[in-house]
């Protein structure tokens, strides 16, 4: 039976139906356009719909075969890796781009497991060519806390601000914030907050864990996810208001279920709602969001029902269109789970499945164009390429990229 969707008009008075197959592809055809338009209006400027050449920045854990930071050309009209240069730093786990591509900052994730708890990491600045994608260190700096582990800038890019996970419960973990040199070195830590706080899984939440600091959407405000305190902390940017520059908002913090350990938070394209990993028990946290503050509307486990095996959320990002969420799943899962998103309310519904064709999947990024997502599996020594349905969200492998222990992906144009 044909639908009225199936009909066009042919001259007044008159609609003639399609046979149904080529009404189905009339329709299929329509949303395939409806989708490239929405990439195209959500990308930002210099980030072509189609397709584009990009440095890919791939920070690793150092000493298992890798120098430091990887540099590749990542051809995203045909999903080409090729490498190009790297440069040495110690474990830079996280890495951010400045937002001209001319400077690249890391963390050196020190003293890690089983180093002193008096040693500090640190944080590098290194000069970036991105014609040549080649790397110039700059500088370094303490980071004032133990194993930071992200970074995040600024809205108005006058500072740094890190997570300091510390593996130890003593110092515990913290956030430093950093000022930038208009040569883009990192000055000395102006401000650094000390969290407080425990949880009830043992050897991972007995003191605070500091693991992500993200800034609002309209940059008035700075999250904080604490996974060894189960708590998402919320501080007021204030950069002209003295020498705090971050202060505890109101209310000052949001909990999780007790043993959740949220890990990573992104926001929606439209500002609405927050998503947040939650390490230890493997789930996605979605949440409303206004004016500073994070309203709970569901938590959706990550695991299939009835896995027994060792579980680990790490990464989760948006599609440039905002139609799904992925997120990675460590442990034995090693899995990239997908997730449709209701525009309206912000739920999940479950898409499906893909393994990260390696062991312990931590960070990775979708490319501008929607059409790939890059992973890396940080304990089998690789990054896989998947290809990407904008239409479904499902993932197809392409290639597999051998390089030491990779944990995080950045994208920078080729000018």
């Amino acid at each position: 039976m044909t639908s009225e969707r199936d009909r066009i008009p042919q001259s007044a008075g008159d609609l003639r139906p399609f046979p149904p197959k080529l009404g189905r592809w009339i329709k299929r055809f329509s949303l395939i356009l409806s989708v490239v338009a929405v990439n195209a209006c959500t990308q930002g400027p210099g980030a072509p719909a189609g397709g584009g050449v990009y440095n890919l920045l791939v920070g690793t854990y150092t000493g298992g075969g890798s120098e430091g930071i990887h540099v590749y050309r990542f051809d995203s009209s045909a999903g080409s890796v090729t490498p190009v240069s790297s440069a040495k730093t110690e474990n830079p786990s996280y890495l951010v781009p400045s937002r001209d591509g001319r400077i690249v900052y890391a963390v050196n994730e020190l003293p890690g497991d089983s180093g002193p708890a008096s040693r500090r990491g640190g944080i590098s600045a290194f000069g970036f060519d991105a014609e040549t994608g080649t790397l110039t260190f700059l500088n370094r700096v303490s980071a004032e806390g133990n194993d930071p582990c992200y970074l995040s800038l600024s809205p108005d890019g006058r500072y740094l601000v890190a997570a300091n996970y510390s593996v130890a419960s003593d110092p515990g973990g913290s956030f430093s914030v950093f000022p930038l040199a208009a040569d883009g070195r990192v000055g000395a830590a102006v401000q650094t907050v000390h969290h407080q706080g425990t949880g009830p899984v043992r050897g991972r939440q007995d003191g605070a864990h500091v693991h992500s600091t993200v800034f609002s959407p309209d940059g008035r405000y700075l999250f904080v996810q604490d996974l060894g305190a189960d708590r998402i902390f919320e501080y007021r940017y204030t950069p002209d208001g003295g020498r705090r520059i971050f202060t505890p908002a109101d209310p000052r913090d949001t909990p999780v279920p007790a043993g959740s350990g949220p890990r990573h938070l992104v926001f929606s394209a439209n500002g609405r709602f927050a998503y947040v990993t939650n390490e230890l028990n493997a789930s996605i946290g979605v949440y409303g969001y206004r004016d500073g503050r994070l309203a709970h509307i569901e938590t959706v486990p990550m695991s299939e029902p009835g896995f027994k095996g060792k579980v680990g959320a790490a990464a989760l990002h948006l599609s440039p269109d905002g139609r799904f969420l992925y997120a990675s799943n460590r442990g034995d899962a090693n899995e990239i789970v997908i997730y449709a998103v209701d525009a309206d309310s912000g739920r999940l519904r479950l898409v499906g499945r893909q393994p990260s064709l390696g062991r312990t999947p931590r960070e990775f990024l979708i490319d501008p164009s929607g059409r790939w997502l890059i992973v890396g599996n940080q304990d089998s020594d690789g990054f896989s390429v998947f290809r990407r349905d904008i239409l479904t969200g499902k993932l197809d492998p392409d290639a597999t990229v051998p390089v030491g222990k990779p944990v995080d992906f950045k994208l920078v144009p080729v000018p």
